[in-house]
């Protein structure tokens, strides 16, 4: 019973293993490539993404980083019709995974074969339904495979300012992803050099008959998190997931801090802010109650003596007048007997 059991785990770990390797695989390329690709593949032109390894943590501490996004897709003679709507849903659903807005992830997109056309740029829509929509209404080109002249016609006229990309002293990440099925029809290696040294990162995706050599010439390095291969468009789908977990910004708050009020990220990082009635101490962490001032009123002592004095005097004065009235009390109840025994 144990061992049929056993045996039943093992085969279903293998067939999970082997359905997974056959969906995507990545390609780190051979060192004498890495080594001529440019420069600038160092992605110190833009900033890395920070990644998350750990699946079930996407949606809890996951959100996309905001981005400057080109999707370059490829709809030459060799997509077919039901392909190519394929990678329109792939689209979507990477759309849905972001965080879409003026000042969240702008979304382009450009659409190539023999010529290119930009379907849309990075300042047209800032919602997902708009988004959406316009990628449903995007259409297959047909004839050839010009990517290199997609590339250019992307970091030309998708990348900048006047298109929608946000100034370079925004910090905010540049990034293409190119979806092609076949071999480019002409150079990409040094309009890909010249996208990547501009501050773009690159992601290339492989469909069926692409070329993988090219894809590596197009790609940031590291390959192996820029390069994708899928089978076939049936599973480009799959690959939403995993540009998820490429994309999206990890939640410095959510993975830990020391702030003993409120913490609020800021970016890669974070900062500590202190509820109503604290001031934040100079470690930037701790907080302490506000100081509230009262003012005790305290008279002016020479007032005191003032007072007194001027109370002695009544006293005294009020004394005085008593005796005289008395005195002169007396000398009339003097008169008044004289006069009665006369």
């Amino acid at each position: 019973m144990m061992k049929s059991l056993l045996w039943s785990l093992l085969y279903s770990a293998s067939l999970l293993l082997s359905d997974v390797l056959a969906t995507y695989h990545l390609s780190a390329g051979d060192p004498q490539l890495i080594s001529a690709q440019s420069y600038a593949q160092t992605r110190n032109n833009g900033r890395p993404p920070f990644r998350t390894l750990n699946p079930a943590k996407t949606d809890s501490q996951c959100r996309s980083r905001p981005l400057d996004l080109v999707f370059i897709i490829d709809s030459s003679r060799s997509v077919r019709p039901g392909e190519f709507e394929k990678v329109k849903i792939f689209l979507a659903d990477m759309v849905d995974t972001l965080d879409v807005g003026t000042d969240a992830t702008r979304v382009a997109v450009v659409n190539y074969a023999s010529t290119v056309k930009i379907e849309f740029l990075l300042k047209d829509h800032f919602n997902k339904p708009d988004m959406k929509k316009a990628i449903s209404r995007i259409e297959p080109l047909a004839a050839g495979t010009m990517t290199g002249l997609a590339i250019k016609t992307a970091v030309n006229e998708a990348f900048t300012e006047q298109s929608g990309a946000r100034p370079r002293s925004r910090k905010i990440s540049k990034v293409a992803i190119i979806v092609t099925d076949g071999r480019p029809q002409d150079q990409v290696e040094e309009v890909s050099a010249a996208a990547r040294a501009s501050g773009i990162e690159i992601y290339a995706v492989g469909v069926d008959r692409a070329d993988m050599r090219s894809l590596q010439l197009m790609a940031s390095i590291p390959l192996e998190d820029h390069v994708f291969y899928v089978e076939t468009y049936g599973v480009i789908e799959k690959l939403t997931s995993k540009f998820r977990e490429t994309l999206c910004g990890l939640d410095p708050c959510a993975m830990g801090h020391d702030c003993e009020h409120t913490c609020v990220n800021s970016n890669a990082s974070y900062y500590c802010k202190c509820r109503n009635g604290f001031i934040l101490n100079a470690d930037k962490k701790t907080c302490s109650p506000k100081e509230v001032k009262v003012e005790v009123v305290v008279e002016d002592p020479c007032k005191c003596e003032a007072r007194l004095a001027f109370q002695k005097q009544t006293q005294a004065a009020i004394q005085q007048l008593t005796a005289k009235i008395a005195d002169v009390s007396g000398r009339i109840e003097r008169l008044e007997h004289m006069v009665g025994h006369v």
